[in-house]
Protein backbone atom coordinates (compact mmCIF):
# COMPACT_ATOMS: atom_id res chain seq x y z
CA UNK A 1 0.00 0.00 0.00
CA UNK A 2 1.78 3.48 -1.06
CA UNK A 3 2.39 5.38 2.05
CA UNK A 4 1.51 8.86 0.96
CA UNK A 5 -0.69 8.15 -1.70
CA UNK A 6 -3.99 5.94 -2.09
CA UNK A 7 -7.79 6.09 -3.91
CA UNK A 8 -9.14 6.19 -0.32
CA UNK A 9 -7.80 10.18 -0.17
CA UNK A 10 -10.64 11.24 -3.31
CA UNK A 11 -13.47 10.04 -0.27
CA UNK A 12 -11.79 13.35 1.72
CA UNK A 13 -12.53 15.65 -0.84
CA UNK A 14 -16.45 15.80 -0.93
CA UNK A 15 -16.27 17.26 2.81
CA UNK A 16 -13.08 19.02 2.54
CA UNK A 17 -14.63 21.64 0.18
CA UNK A 18 -18.17 21.61 1.83
CA UNK A 19 -16.09 22.97 5.10
CA UNK A 20 -14.82 25.48 3.02
CA UNK A 21 -17.84 26.48 1.87
CA UNK A 22 -19.35 26.48 5.06
CA UNK A 23 -16.59 28.56 7.06
CA UNK A 24 -16.77 31.03 4.57
CA UNK A 25 -20.42 31.13 4.21
CA UNK A 26 -21.13 31.36 8.02
CA UNK A 27 -18.68 34.39 7.99
CA UNK A 28 -20.05 35.92 5.66
CA UNK A 29 -23.04 35.79 6.79
CA UNK A 30 -22.69 36.22 10.47
CA UNK A 31 -21.01 39.72 9.01
CA UNK A 32 -23.58 41.10 7.08
CA UNK A 33 -26.38 40.21 9.82
CA UNK A 34 -24.13 42.08 11.89
CA UNK A 35 -24.73 45.60 10.21
CA UNK A 36 -28.45 44.69 10.43
CA UNK A 37 -29.53 46.08 13.82
CA UNK A 38 -32.56 44.54 15.57
CA UNK A 39 -35.88 46.32 15.67
CA UNK A 40 -35.94 45.92 19.53
CA UNK A 41 -32.61 47.37 19.97
CA UNK A 42 -31.47 44.78 22.74
CA UNK A 43 -28.35 42.99 22.70
CA UNK A 44 -27.17 39.46 22.93
CA UNK A 45 -26.57 39.19 26.09
CA UNK A 46 -30.11 40.84 27.31
CA UNK A 47 -31.94 38.12 24.83
CA UNK A 48 -29.75 35.57 26.45
CA UNK A 49 -30.62 36.54 30.23
CA UNK A 50 -34.52 37.25 29.02
CA UNK A 51 -34.64 33.83 27.59
CA UNK A 52 -32.97 32.64 30.51
CA UNK A 53 -35.56 33.84 33.15
CA UNK A 54 -38.81 33.10 31.25
CA UNK A 55 -37.33 29.61 31.37
CA UNK A 56 -36.78 29.88 35.42
CA UNK A 57 -32.70 29.31 34.92
CA UNK A 58 -31.86 32.81 36.35
CA UNK A 59 -28.96 30.48 37.79
CA UNK A 60 -27.15 30.24 34.76
CA UNK A 61 -23.86 32.70 34.47
CA UNK A 62 -23.61 34.34 31.43
CA UNK A 63 -20.13 35.98 30.37
CA UNK A 64 -17.78 36.84 27.86
CA UNK A 65 -15.32 34.77 25.75
CA UNK A 66 -12.56 36.11 23.58
CA UNK A 67 -12.57 34.98 19.88
CA UNK A 68 -15.52 35.95 16.96
CA UNK A 69 -18.07 33.15 16.68
CA UNK A 70 -16.95 31.36 19.86
CA UNK A 71 -20.09 31.42 21.38
CA UNK A 72 -20.71 28.03 23.98
CA UNK A 73 -22.85 26.72 26.68
CA UNK A 74 -21.33 24.38 29.16
CA UNK A 75 -23.75 22.20 30.67
CA UNK A 76 -21.20 21.22 33.33
CA UNK A 77 -20.72 24.29 34.37
CA UNK A 78 -23.92 25.95 33.54
CA UNK A 79 -22.21 28.50 32.11
CA UNK A 80 -23.30 30.58 28.79
CA UNK A 81 -20.30 32.16 26.95
CA UNK A 82 -21.04 35.09 24.26
CA UNK A 83 -18.08 36.43 22.48
CA UNK A 84 -17.83 40.42 22.28
CA UNK A 85 -19.16 40.75 18.64
CA UNK A 86 -22.17 38.90 20.27
CA UNK A 87 -22.54 39.95 23.96
CA UNK A 88 -22.98 43.73 23.68
CA UNK A 89 -24.21 43.67 20.10
CA UNK A 90 -27.63 44.20 19.08
CA UNK A 91 -27.31 42.92 15.65
CA UNK A 92 -30.27 40.30 14.64
CA UNK A 93 -27.03 38.03 14.12
CA UNK A 94 -26.14 38.92 17.74
CA UNK A 95 -29.56 38.43 18.99
CA UNK A 96 -29.66 34.80 16.88
CA UNK A 97 -26.69 33.42 18.16
CA UNK A 98 -27.17 34.68 21.68
CA UNK A 99 -30.78 32.61 21.81
CA UNK A 100 -29.29 29.62 19.78
CA UNK A 101 -26.79 29.09 23.24
CA UNK A 102 -29.11 30.00 25.42
CA UNK A 103 -31.37 27.41 24.01
CA UNK A 104 -28.82 25.07 24.79
CA UNK A 105 -29.69 25.92 28.10
CA UNK A 106 -33.07 25.25 27.81
CA UNK A 107 -32.47 21.67 26.53
CA UNK A 108 -30.22 21.16 29.10
CA UNK A 109 -32.55 22.24 32.01
CA UNK A 110 -35.29 19.71 29.88
CA UNK A 111 -33.30 16.73 29.81
CA UNK A 112 -33.25 16.63 26.37
CA UNK A 113 -32.53 13.22 25.08
CA UNK A 114 -29.84 14.21 22.48
CA UNK A 115 -28.17 16.35 24.66
CA UNK A 116 -27.59 13.99 27.35
CA UNK A 117 -26.86 11.21 24.88
CA UNK A 118 -24.05 13.39 23.40
CA UNK A 119 -22.50 14.48 26.72
CA UNK A 120 -22.55 11.01 27.53
CA UNK A 121 -20.15 10.39 24.47
CA UNK A 122 -18.33 13.05 24.77
CA UNK A 123 -15.74 11.69 27.15
CA UNK A 124 -14.48 9.36 24.45
CA UNK A 125 -15.17 11.56 21.78
CA UNK A 126 -12.83 13.90 23.15
CA UNK A 127 -10.12 11.15 23.34
CA UNK A 128 -10.90 9.50 20.18
CA UNK A 129 -10.88 12.53 18.19
CA UNK A 130 -7.15 13.48 18.65
CA UNK A 131 -5.50 9.74 18.72
CA UNK A 132 -8.13 7.39 17.28
CA UNK A 133 -6.79 8.80 13.73
CA UNK A 134 -2.87 8.52 14.94
CA UNK A 135 -3.71 4.71 16.34
CA UNK A 136 -5.84 3.36 13.57
CA UNK A 137 -2.90 4.91 10.79
CA UNK A 138 -0.42 3.41 12.95
CA UNK A 139 -1.71 0.23 13.47
CA UNK A 140 -2.83 -0.01 9.40
CA UNK A 141 0.57 1.15 8.27
CA UNK A 142 1.93 -2.05 10.37
CA UNK A 143 -0.21 -4.13 9.33
CA UNK A 144 0.73 -3.16 5.60
CA UNK A 145 4.53 -3.51 6.87
CA UNK A 146 4.16 -6.85 8.85
CA UNK A 147 1.16 -8.13 8.49
CA UNK A 148 1.42 -9.16 12.50
CA UNK A 149 -1.98 -9.93 14.54
CA UNK A 150 -1.04 -7.30 16.89
CA UNK A 151 -1.16 -4.79 14.63
CA UNK A 152 -4.27 -6.16 12.94
CA UNK A 153 -5.65 -5.07 16.91
CA UNK A 154 -4.00 -1.89 17.05
CA UNK A 155 -6.11 -0.25 13.94
CA UNK A 156 -8.79 -2.00 14.74
CA UNK A 157 -8.61 -0.08 18.39
CA UNK A 158 -8.37 3.35 16.25
CA UNK A 159 -11.04 2.70 14.24
CA UNK A 160 -13.50 1.52 17.25
CA UNK A 161 -11.82 5.30 19.32
CA UNK A 162 -12.43 7.48 16.22
CA UNK A 163 -15.63 5.87 15.80
CA UNK A 164 -17.12 6.86 18.99
CA UNK A 165 -15.73 10.70 18.46
CA UNK A 166 -17.87 10.14 14.65
CA UNK A 167 -21.08 9.51 16.63
CA UNK A 168 -20.42 12.21 18.80
CA UNK A 169 -19.83 14.41 15.43
CA UNK A 170 -23.14 13.17 14.19
CA UNK A 171 -24.92 13.48 17.28
CA UNK A 172 -24.51 17.26 17.25
CA UNK A 173 -26.35 17.56 14.22
CA UNK A 174 -29.81 17.00 15.98
CA UNK A 175 -29.29 19.11 19.36
CA UNK A 176 -28.02 22.02 17.27
CA UNK A 177 -31.07 22.10 14.86
CA UNK A 178 -33.24 22.13 17.74
CA UNK A 179 -31.39 24.86 19.57
CA UNK A 180 -31.86 26.98 16.08
CA UNK A 181 -35.73 26.17 16.07
CA UNK A 182 -35.98 27.21 19.61
CA UNK A 183 -34.00 30.23 19.46
CA UNK A 184 -36.06 31.86 16.44
CA UNK A 185 -39.57 30.77 18.67
CA UNK A 186 -38.62 32.30 21.29
CA UNK A 187 -37.34 35.65 19.64
CA UNK A 188 -40.54 36.82 17.51
CA UNK A 189 -42.47 35.09 20.59
CA UNK A 190 -41.06 37.39 22.78
CA UNK A 191 -40.87 40.38 20.39
CA UNK A 192 -37.11 40.26 20.12
CA UNK A 193 -37.39 40.34 16.80
CA UNK A 194 -40.34 41.57 14.36
CA UNK A 195 -41.61 39.02 11.77
CA UNK A 196 -40.20 40.51 8.84
CA UNK A 197 -36.40 39.95 10.61
CA UNK A 198 -37.30 36.33 11.24
CA UNK A 199 -35.30 35.68 7.56
CA UNK A 200 -32.26 37.30 8.36
CA UNK A 201 -31.88 35.53 11.60
CA UNK A 202 -33.13 32.23 10.20
CA UNK A 203 -30.04 32.98 7.59
CA UNK A 204 -27.36 33.02 10.35
CA UNK A 205 -28.25 29.72 11.88
CA UNK A 206 -28.95 28.18 8.97
CA UNK A 207 -25.10 29.27 8.46
CA UNK A 208 -23.96 28.06 11.88
CA UNK A 209 -25.33 24.67 11.09
CA UNK A 210 -24.13 24.55 7.82
CA UNK A 211 -21.02 24.29 9.81
CA UNK A 212 -21.99 21.24 11.76
CA UNK A 213 -23.16 18.95 8.69
CA UNK A 214 -19.31 19.63 7.25
CA UNK A 215 -17.76 18.32 10.49
CA UNK A 216 -20.49 15.19 10.66
CA UNK A 217 -19.36 14.93 6.80
CA UNK A 218 -15.60 14.59 7.46
CA UNK A 219 -16.08 12.41 10.22
CA UNK A 220 -18.10 10.06 9.02
CA UNK A 221 -16.09 9.96 5.64
CA UNK A 222 -12.42 9.69 7.39
CA UNK A 223 -13.97 6.81 9.32
CA UNK A 224 -15.16 5.09 6.17
CA UNK A 225 -11.33 5.67 4.63
CA UNK A 226 -9.83 3.90 7.70
CA UNK A 227 -12.26 1.05 7.44
CA UNK A 228 -11.46 0.61 3.67
CA UNK A 229 -7.85 1.05 4.11
CA UNK A 230 -7.70 -1.60 7.09
CA UNK A 231 -9.50 -4.07 4.67
CA UNK A 232 -7.08 -3.45 2.04
CA UNK A 233 -4.02 -4.01 4.13
CA UNK A 234 -6.11 -7.04 5.63
CA UNK A 235 -6.50 -8.60 2.16
CA UNK A 236 -2.86 -8.76 1.19
CA UNK A 237 -1.08 -9.44 4.69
Amino acid sequence: MPLFWDPTYLLLIPPMLLALYASSKVKSTFEKYSRYRSSSGVTGAEVARGVLRSAGLGDVNIGRTSGQLSDHYDPRKRELKLSDGVYSSPSLAALGVAAHEAGHALQDAEGYMPLKLRQGVWPMAAFGSNLGPIIAIVGILMTAMTGAGWAHIVAQVGIWVFAGATVFTVMTLPVELNASRRALAVLEGSGYIGSDERPHVKKVLDAAALTYLASAFMAVMMLLRFILLFAMVSRRS
